[in-house]
């Protein structure tokens, strides 16, 4: 079925969510499992500011840090699950995460996209957005969307 699956986390229950569903999926299609983190610019930029107390390059680093521990994480639940399983942080800061998540996909080359989403509406979702809505529209290959209620 599939071979080579990527799951986007971000320590949130809906990527927790999800990172547990592409775990199942791939156990069961003997699929390698790709767990990716993405360092958000959006996320930089609105806390850099002279009030926010950090500087540009600790926060970056704090990121890093942060973003490693998650991966981490995550590469032992799906190893005791006895997954194959792989990690790679992206923190080049250059692509919106949705398109870090797209190009992650199809450079690898993914044939799943499991990403978690909060399913907000109205208000929130216009201003927060929703990286797994610009996936889910974009991507060339299935993406599957776990839900939190």
């Amino acid at each position: 079925m599939y071979t080579r699956i990527i799951v986007a986390v971000d320590s949130s229950h809906a990527a927790n969510r999800a990172l547990d569903e592409a775990i199942k999926i791939a156990k069961d299609s003997a699929a390698t499992l790709r767990v990716i983190h993405v360092l958000d610019d959006l996320s930089i930029y609105l806390v850099t500011n002279p009030y926010a107390g950090y500087y540009t390059g600790e926060l970056i680093e704090n990121l890093r840090q942060e973003g490693k521990k998650i991966l981490e994480q995550a590469h032992a639940r799906a190893a005791a699950a006895q997954v194959q399983v792989e990690t790679v942080l992206y923190d080049d800061l250059g692509l919106p995460v949705e398109e870090r998540i797209l190009t992650a996909a199809q450079d690898w080359p993914a044939d799943l996209i499991v990403m978690g989403t909060h399913g907000r509406r109205g208000m929130k979702r216009a201003m927060l957005g929703s990286s797994a809505e610009a996936v889910l529209r974009a991507s060339p290959i299935p993406v599957l969307l776990v839900r939190t209620p």
